[in-house]
């Protein structure tokens, strides 16, 4: 962002009919960014505040995070797109670009699938794609770990970022979200998170529409390969990878990002 002290200040919210949180500003096509597990909308700050020159961007709190009101415990990937189809129609959005982030990525494609007639161009940030066998061992791992052992902070912070002063904001606020998030809530969304990798990676060539696949080149989890695969499955699909970052590409490196999304604003909704 232009002032770095921007990216801690907490942004002003308005609660939807369906109990969603969120933060609204600019004019122009509706863009709608969601944020990934354990965080809130102010995880997308630096895109806020340059995308919503030419857009109107509506940030949301997923269900159980920020001031959004959770699901029933237990909820899959479908009932969190459930949730996000059901924002729209309260907020009479039929037509709409979003962008994802992590489990806002998985968020966004199952909302591609489900109702592509509303979705002018989708957004994967730091997406997954068909966990290996490990990977997906791994996470299933944590996920059942949160009920008895609670909202594991030092892991997901040494596994999305670099030890560099150009995380250390990036870092501190992420480790307060998380801190922040109600145990439940925590554990539906990172149990959906867990088994939704594979939930709607079948929809892609169907996804006519344009999509941008964007993670770090140091990403563990939402590898490189990830988005080259999901880029090559759909058929407006584009990949790029930013060299030098991890998961959190959209805090640790906002520039480039932005330029991309606005690239990817930019793009014809048809291939016409």
């Amino acid at each position: 962002m232009s002032d770095p002290a921007k990216l801690a200040a907490p942004f002003d919210r308005c609660i939807a009919r369906d109990g969603t949180a969120f933060h609204e500003v600019g004019t122009g096509e509706p863009l709608v960014l969601i944020h990934g597990v354990g965080m809130r909308l102010e995880a997308w700050a630096p895109q806020i505040e340059v995308l919503s020159k030419t857009h109107r961007v509506i940030a949301v709190d997923m269900p159980g995070h920020g001031q959004s009101v959770p699901l029933a415990p237990g909820s899959g990937l479908e009932a969190f797109v459930a949730w996000f189809g059901g924002f729209l129609e309260v907020m009479q959005l039929k037509h709409i670009n979003v962008a994802g982030h992590s489990m806002g990525a998985l968020v966004s494609g199952g909302a591609a699938a489900t109702f592509p007639a509303r979705i002018c161009r989708v957004a994967l940030l730091n997406g997954v794609y068909r966990r290996d066998a490990a990977s997906r061992n791994a996470v299933q791992a944590r996920a059942l770990s949160i009920k008895a052992a609670g909202i594991d902070v030092d892991g997901p912070v040494q596994r999305w970022f670099d030890d560099d002063e150009a995380s250390r904001l990036p870092r501190s606020l992420t480790r307060s979200w998380l801190m922040a998030m109600d145990r439940d809530a925590y554990a539906t969304a990172y149990g959906a998170f867990a088994g939704g990798d594979a939930t709607y990676a079948d929809a892609w060539p169907q996804v006519a529409c344009p999509a941008l696949f964007l993670t770090g080149s140091g990403d563990p989890n939402s590898t490189p390969d990830m988005a080259r695969q999901m880029a090559a499955c759909a058929p407006r699909g584009v990949a790029h990878i930013i060299e030098g970052h991890r998961h959190m590409v959209n805090l640790t490196a906002p520039q480039t990002v932005n330029r991309l999304m606005l690239e990817w604003l930019d793009m014809k909704e048809t291939g016409a």
